[in-house]
């Protein structure tokens, strides 16, 4: 790996007790992935409140390992190198949380699920089937659009509507079925619904006789969600009441093992 020539403030511990280039250089990356994945220079001096110095000697550091590339117009951009560690990554969490999804399908008798917003579209990470003989079984790894899922409304649902409405424009807002929300101020009126409520709902918009109720995981590292889904016959709305307050009650279990750096409930 080179050698930065970061200064001895840079390479001094933090208060933390980490090395602070290091968080420095993470806080970077981070920042770089809320911009949209590239930026330049001046953007992150300014949100970051680091000297253009240091950042230059960080992103320099970066770059020539892989993770940041620098464009043609100077500006940088995530690199390739971080997409094998999002993978790795996105693989344990679902194998972090399968745990607590089992413990979801023993207490409501439902197909549990846990999906991320990948970009503009929902990849479902993990999931643990339902021991009915008829249940609903959705491929680990299998992307699709946000409007039409619970676990999309119940992630959107945390967003300003301005950005919510600039990703409805950037993949369209195609039927699933009859029953899809097909409309961005459609859309919109159902996210209030869904912050009001504290949960999703997909109501045959995924696909037809399938009903799922989901609800963001709080504070976590990065923006996930957790459902039940099962025919509409069982997902009734005398279940929702009840399996509700599972769902929220598992969901803050999990986040707190995904924010404990050891792995574990405090």
């Amino acid at each position: 790996m080179p050698t930065s020539s970061a200064s001895t403030t840079d390479s001094a511990k933090s208060s933390s007790g980490g090395v602070q280039s290091l968080e420095r250089a993470f806080d970077l990356l981070e920042r770089m992935a809320d911009a949209g994945g590239e930026v330049g220079l001046s953007e992150l001096s300014a949100s970051s409140g680091l000297p253009l110095p240091t950042i230059h000697r960080l992103m320099r550091t970066l770059v020539a390992c892989g993770y940041v590339r620098q464009q043609s117009n100077r500006r940088y951009a995530l690199g390739p190198r971080l997409i094998r560690l999002g993978e790795s990554s996105a693989r344990l969490l679902g194998t972090w949380a399968r745990p607590y999804l089992a413990r979801l399908v023993e207490e409501t008798g439902e197909t549990a699920n846990m999906a991320l917003l990948d970009g503009d579209e929902i990849v479902y990470v993990a999931q643990v089937p339902s021991k009915h003989s008829m249940r609903m079984f959705t491929e680990v790894g299998r992307r699709v659009l946000p409007h039409s899922t619970g676990v999309g409304k119940a992630l959107l649902a945390g967003f300003p509507d301005a950005e919510v409405r600039a990703l409805l424009a950037r993949t369209g807002m195609p039927a699933a079925t009859d029953k899809t929300i097909t409309t961005p101020e459609g859309f919109l009126a159902a996210l209030e619904e869904v912050r009001d409520a504290g949960y999703a709902v997909d109501d045959n918009e995924q696909e037809l006789g399938v009903r799922c109720l989901a609800v963001p995981v709080p504070d976590s590292p990065t923006a996930a969600a957790i459902s039940i889904s099962g025919p509409a016959g069982r997902v009734t709305e005398s279940a929702t009441a009840k399996i509700v307050p599972v769902l929220r009650q598992v969901a803050v279990e999990l986040s707190e093992v995904l924010s404990n750096p050891s792995g574990t409930t405090a």
